[in-house]
């Protein structure tokens, strides 16, 4: 995402190809195949309820923030769609899945719908046996195709009564609404799941108004699910559980000091605000540093619940940036408070190569002051 105000280049490759009487050679790219992957290497395809399985009105299920928002704000959605319909893996699923063999793949990631199945987000309010139904379906065609289902349980898609009652992940009450919802998961599926993940890149589901508490929050649930997964599922179900996170590289932007700690501290505020929690039971020092009370705090119970809550972790990876120390945080960014406190000046690459003749290119690199 490009925010006014930082200096950003612009990365990408293009070929141009000017043709005359000069001969090119191609290179022969070496081949690639699954034996250019170790053994046990599995090869997948991945989805988020909301983005596929459409029915949203039907079979139960109950709205969730993604439809409200998409309903009361489509100018927000660049084509003003919504989920309503989606792929219709819903009713399709079993052309999907289908697909999927054809392809010759080994699993396949879905989310479960948190309001699919328990409509008002508590299981005190109800349990909807249709949805259950639709993901025993769909992970028993999956297992009757070789495919291994790995199972995410939070892709942003919050059922909107628990917003509407307390904040959602702005309130400690998600955790242990999280942990019943969690709990109903392993029991209803976890006999035929082996792969959980508890919750889909925190950090851009922390891009708001509020990143430090909705990441608290997500992580204490996090550890909550975890504890209850180890403790009742995990010796009878044989499964692992973990967190998927997202991640950019950054490249120190010269080679000053304080750019290449601009770039460490990028992990810190990326990854290790995540990372380090689950490890060492504590945010990175350079954020408490410069957040200061601002940061909430773990008990010493909380910290003991978050060191190894995982057996794997996934790591999304997008794209690397420059990073550069600034001293004075700029005023007029979307997300003010998380970009602000960093005190990094983010910026990305855009390299044109044209190839003008035979043997020869030339590299020009184009600086925007704002994207």
């Amino acid at each position: 995402m490009a925010f006014k105000g930082y200096l950003y280049i612009l990365i990408g490759v293009f070929t141009l190809v000017i043709s005359s009487s000069v001969n090119i050679t191609q290179a022969v790219a070496p081949s690639l195949n699954r034996t250019s992957f170790p053994p046990g290497f599995i090869f997948g395809t991945a989805s988020s309820a909301y983005q596929y399985e459409g029915a949203a009105n039907e079979g139960g299920r109950g709205p969730s923030t993604w439809d409200a928002y998409s309903h009361k704000y489509p100018e927000k959605i660049s084509d003003r769609s919504n989920g309503d319909v989606a792929v219709d893996q819903y009713h399709r699923y079993k052309e999907d899945v289908g697909i999927m063999k054809y392809m010759n793949t080994d699993a396949y990631r879905f989310s479960i719908s948190w309001s699919r199945i328990l409509p008002k987000g508590k299981i005190s309010a109800g349990i909807n046996q249709e949805g259950i139904k639709y993901y025993n379906n769909l992970i028993n065609e999956l297992l009757a195709n070789d495919l291994l289902p790995f199972v995410t349980l939070f892709h942003w898609d919050l059922p909107q009564a628990l917003q509407d009652d307390y904040g959602g992940f702005l309130s400690p009450h998600i955790i242990n609404d999280f942990q019943d919802y969690a709990k109903l998961c392993f029991k209803e599926f976890g006999d035929r799941v082996k792969h959980w993940i508890t919750f889909n890149e925190p950090w851009s589901y922390s891009m708001g108004s509020e990143p430090y508490l909705s990441s608290h929050y997500q992580l204490l649930a996090h550890a909550a699910a975890v504890k209850i997964y180890k403790t009742n599922y995990q010796a009878s179900q044989n499964g692992l559980i973990g967190i998927t996170l997202n991640c950019h590289w950054f490249i120190p932007f010269s080679n000053d000091t304080l750019d290449h700690q601009a770039a460490l501290r990028a992990l810190d505020f990326m990854f290790g605000w995540f990372m380090q929690p689950l490890t060492t039971g504590n945010y990175p020092e350079t954020m408490q540093s410069l957040l200061g009370s601002r940061l909430p705090n773990f008990t010493e119970e909380q910290s003991k619940l978050l060191i190894g809550s995982f057996d794997f972790v996934g790591l999304n990876y997008y794209t690397t940036n420059y990073a550069a120390h600034i001293f004075q945080t700029i005023n007029n960014t979307s997300n003010t408070s998380y970009f602000q406190d960093t005190h990094i000046n983010f910026t990305s690459c855009f390299i044109l190569a044209l190839c003008l003749s035979k043997g020869t290119s030339r590299t020009i690199v184009v600086h925007k002051d704002e994207v």
